[in-house]
């Protein structure tokens, strides 16, 4: 059985999030996912997620390609849960090639592009922004 694992937010979970989950599952027989705790991201990228902890965790729980969701703390090591899981791949978006590049003695590691040429540019960080202009010009 071939384990891939990839790690994030998963914060107001949109169609890009999914088409990537799916060709990261298309790497393996089983996909992990490491979430990032709500502490984790405060500390660490200083984002507020929408939703907390759980409530992504739920959201991720229920997509098909996903088989498990592991908590991501604050501070953790991910070269422990590559042996802690038995991983043979961990799979990222390409927006963060190279940084990963320190799991390779444990595991391959592969950037995706985050969204597919014939799909419409999505992200989190777009849809909060845009949400944002759209209830301004509502006032």
């Amino acid at each position: 059985m071939k384990r891939i694992i990839t790690y994030g937010n998963y914060d107001l979970l949109h169609y890009g999030h999914i088409n990537f989950l799916q060709r990261a599952r298309q790497q393996g027989d089983y996909l992990i996912v490491s979430l990032a705790e709500d502490e984790y991201n405060l500390k660490y990228s200083i984002k507020r997620c929408y939703f907390n902890y759980d409530e992504r965790k739920l959201l991720l729980e229920s997509i098909r390609y996903v088989d498990l969701v592991i908590p991501q703390p604050y501070g953790y090591d991910k070269i422990e849960d590559i042996k802690l899981y038995k991983i043979d791949m961990c799979v990222m978006g390409n927006d963060w090639e190279g940084k990963f590049d320190f799991l390779k003695d444990y595991c391959d590691i592969l950037y995706l592009p985050r969204t597919l040429p014939e799909m419409r540019k999505i992200s989190t960080t777009k849809i909060k922004n845009d949400l944002n202009i759209e209830n301004r010009t509502e006032q």
